[in-house]
């Protein structure tokens, strides 16, 4: 079969990534000796510089990992949490209904630096100075800017020069001939100076606290206190502060599993919308899917389209932050087989969540009666940005494996260029992450102060035969876990490798409620890549899909590492022609 490229395979070390230049630092990692772990800070933090309309310094990371000597797998908490003010009474008192998806009120405390800190002290062996390094390079010296981000940039044009002219300031001269942020390489050598320390934890201790007890804190505390537009079309102040800042740190916590068959799937909780996919995965367990010639079927892409609005659906009611989430009546195939006998013929276009262990289930208002004050829009997958600076999907993903056997897949995103004004002196801005929460009360997702958002962050690890083997995944928003799917379904039913599963044609249901705002969908859409062939797209609209047939090489940016009986391997993304793959 044709690939756009081939599926790497080697001894040593494998980095993939939506970056060649993340990938490439991270493989400069494994060479001088680090391994898996140190890989992925480094193109972690590259990353924050190479892919900023996508990612920044003042997003977040989760991540899901195992290590040489411990097969389970783990999850990274790298979501900040809403600050003490961001309470629904305060929103109230603004006259909102809904988080704004850009400015200053939408911030949760920053959790990127943290988390890659807290990774790279405990499961690394480099020192932060080592790993910085590869950013803090081309943010001084500059690199060739992808053609994507001055069209990010021209489309909030307007809103720069007329409501945040500190984002003006640094942005509106970007090319892609080379581009250079000295601020944040300023910020990053502050903070390498700062870490003082007699070994390389206490190092890397003392930089966490530079950020959050120091000048970065200080920095965000009193920009957090002036008023900029937003997309309510007003001006508003943020809410977090220093002391919020200082309160919170990354942690770590067991994912969750799910067996299929010789795989097991690992996710992280259900304050991402990770278990979406394993509900996807148990919903089509004893369903006929098919594959021919390594294409999947109009049967079986029907099948994942309905399945799919089922286990989101869940994710509406159930997902959240929060104790009572059901995730053991959610995952089981007790609750699967009651849900699966509403699988029919033709396109559902209801929302219909479930009643796992007999809960009822509780939609959002806003979901539940489908009425909107904004119009709807139909966008989810490839990044949207509208001219009020708010997006959907923006996103980045890396994925490593080393000869030692660690493996980890992350997702970091937030705090990419529009989403709220750069903070002058820091070179980055805030992350816009808690317009995911509901502020309707008595939901699972409903905002409250020490709350992390229920994210669309998403990063998978799957175990054969207990093994861990593969690390995967994409950027998105929504379309993530359906993108997964569709990998995954070509991986492993339809016996592709990593690189023709993931060149393998896509499509999502865009009946998924958004969860950016103004969080919006369409009922019955189905965004499909045409190389599934004419006659798939004409079954499915007989079948009732309202289809829209994307392209050809649209959807996803899916990565993938994997070890295999003494092999590595690893795969990228043709879609956007800038992920790539690395190792040997």
């Amino acid at each position: 079969m044709f690939t756009t490229r081939p599926e790497l395979v080697g001894t040593f070390g494998m980095v993939a990534s939506t970056h060649w230049l993340a990938s490439a630092a991270g493989m400069a990692v494994l060479e001088d000796g680090g391994n898996a772990f140190d890989a992925a800070v480094a193109a972690g933090f590259v990353l924050q510089v190479v892919e900023p309309h996508l990612n920044g310094p003042g997003g977040e990371v989760p991540a899901v990992f195992t290590t040489a000597d411990d097969p389970t797998p783990r999850v990274l908490c790298g979501q900040g949490v809403a600050p003490a003010g961001a309470t629904p009474g305060h929103f109230r008192d603004l006259g909102l209904d809904l988080i704004p998806g850009s400015g200053l009120l939408a911030t949760t405390v920053p959790g990127a630096w943290d988390g890659w800190l807290t990774l790279l002290r405990d499961h690394g062996t480099k020192r932060l100075h080592d790993v910085l390094g590869y950013a803090i390079s081309y943010a001084r010296n500059g690199f060739p800017l992808l053609d994507r981000v001055p069209l990010v940039i021209d489309t909030v044009r307007d809103l720069f020069t007329g409501h945040w002219p500190t984002s003006a300031a640094l942005w509106l001269g970007a090319t892609g001939d080379r581009f250079a942020n000295p601020t944040l390489a300023d910020t990053w050598e502050r903070l390498l100076t700062e870490a003082v320390g007699p070994t390389r934890e206490a190092e890397i201790d003392a930089a966490r606290r530079a950020w959050s007890q120091g000048f970065v804190a200080e920095a965000i505390d009193a920009f957090c206190r002036n008023s900029f537009r937003d997309d309510s079309g007003r001006d508003h102040a943020g809410v977090l502060t220093g002391q919020d800042i200082a309160g919170w740190s990354a942690s770590y916590e067991n994912a969750v599993t799910a067996d299929f068959g010789d795989w097991t799937l690992a996710k992280c909780g259900a304050w991402t919308q990770g278990p979406v996919l394993l509900q996807q995965l148990r919903l089509l367990e004893t369903l006929p899917l098919s594959y021919v010639d390594g294409m999947p079927t109009a049967d079986t892409v029907h099948l994942a389209l309905e399945c799919a609005k089922l286990a989101f659906a869940d994710r509406e009611a159930w997902y959240g932050d929060d104790d009572t989430v059901p995730l053991d009546d959610l995952l089981s195939r007790e609750y699967a087989a009651d849900r699966r006998a509403l699988v029919g013929d033709t396109a559902s276009f209801e929302l219909r969540p479930g009643a796992p262990g007999g809960r009822t289930p509780r939609l959002p208002k806003l979901l539940a009666t489908g009425t909107r004050d904004t119009p709807l829009s139909g966008a989810i997958g490839e990044p949207t940005v509208r001219p009020d600076g708010s997006t959907r999907g923006d996103t980045v993903h890396i994925d490593v494996v080393d000869r030692h056997g660690n493996l980890i897949s992350a997702t970091p995103s937030g705090g990419w260029l529009q989403s709220s004004p750069a903070i002058p002196g820091l070179g980055f801005c805030l992350g816009t992450r808690a317009q995911m929460f509901w502020l309707e009360p008595g939901l699972p997702n409903s905002l409250a102060p020490g709350k992390r958002p229920r994210i669309t962050l998403t990063p998978s690890l799957a175990l054969r035969d207990g093994e861990p083997t593969i690390a995967f995944g994409t950027p998105g928003g929504d379309g993530q876990d359906q993108w997964q799917l569709c990998f995954w379904l070509a991986h492993t039913l339809g016996g592709l490798n990593l690189q023709a599963a993931i060149d393998a044609p896509a499509w999502h249901s865009n009946a998924v409620p958004s969860s950016f705002y103004p969080r919006d969908f369409v009922p019955g859409e189905a965004h499909l890549e045409s190389r599934l062939g004419k006659s798939t797209l004409d079954e499915l609209a007989r079948r009732g899909h309202s289809v829209v047939d994307v392209g050809p090489w649209s959807l996803g940016r899916m990565s993938a590492v994997a070890r295999d009986s003494g092999l590595l391997r690893a795969a990228a993304n043709p879609r956007g022609m800038q992920g790539y793959a690395v190792g040997r």
